[in-house]
């Protein structure tokens, strides 16, 4: 109905659908990889509300690059890319266990949300700024509330690049050969017009960074593999037709005797 629309997926699991939407699309013959995202915002506001908790800032202000998919152990917070020097602040087992926190987020507001005693508190924390500045309550529910706000934030950013704002800039799970092996895969991209007009990799990586991403991969290369496996597969070429000679190319017929038919 809409070959130009930009098709912004969040439906779980991301690291799969969205390779099973570019399935679809080349199907029809109208995929464009600048207009196809899966929405990973929600890592990125967890990342920024955990660091801005640590430091004790605004997390409006911090700015953590979220990259690789959006499932556990494929969600590689760049803490070393962070906005402020959280890193300087953090002994090596507090940074890992950060960013445990952050992979691990979704399953922590549902064991909250389980009447799992105190850790209910944490709940204006793993929403994230709509607990607070947006919305000036402290929102109590499941994940599903942030993961509202994040798209919210991502469509808001998409529709301000399609209104020609410059600088808009957010991570995103998009098609790529970022990672060899992973035909998708989760970075800062800018936006513009017509979708992605740039990709910013992954930058420089610290070695704990580093061997995160080699563990992760093996993961995502499986979780992309199984959506396109699922997906839909081109029907299949029809048999070459014999072309026609008007004669019959094999030579004569004979019949026994030797006579010509």
């Amino acid at each position: 109905m809409c070959p130009g629309a930009w098709v912004c997926i969040i439906t779980n699991p991301v690291n799969s659908t969205v390779p099973i939407a570019r399935a679809i699309f080349q199907k029809a013959g109208v995929y464009d990889p600048a207009r196809l995202f899966g929405v990973t915002t929600l890592d990125v506001c967890r990342a920024n509300t955990f660091v801005a908790e640590k430091l004790g800032v605004s997390s409006e202000s911090v700015s953590v690059p979220v990259v690789g998919g959006h499932a556990g152990a494929t969600i590689l917070p760049l803490l070393s890319q962070c906005s402020h020097n959280i890193l300087g602040r953090l002994s090596a087992l507090e940074a890992a266990a950060l960013t445990t926190r952050i992979q691990n987020a979704g399953t922590e507001v549902v064991n909250a949300k389980a009447g799992a005693g105190a850790r209910l508190a944490a709940l204006p924390a793993l929403l994230g700024s709509c607990a607070r500045s947006h919305t000036g309550v402290a929102c109590a529910g499941s994940a599903t509330l942030s993961m509202a706000y994040a798209a919210y934030l991502f469509a808001s950013a998409c529709l301000k690049a399609m209104n020609g704002y410059a600088g808009i800039v957010e991570c995103a799970y998009v098609d790529c050969n970022t990672v060899p092996g992973c035909s998708f895969f989760a970075q800062r991209v800018k936006l513009g017009r017509r979708g992605v007009v740039h990709k910013f990799g992954l930058g420089s990586l610290n070695a704990d960074e580093r061997a995160a991403l080699d563990a992760a991969t093996p993961q995502l290369i499986s979780e992309i593999q199984k959506g396109l496996d699922f997906a839909p597969k081109p029907p299949a070429a029809a048999p070459a037709a014999i072309p026609a000679t008007g004669r019959d190319t094999a030579g004569p017929i004979t019949a026994p005797g030797g006579k010509l038919l």
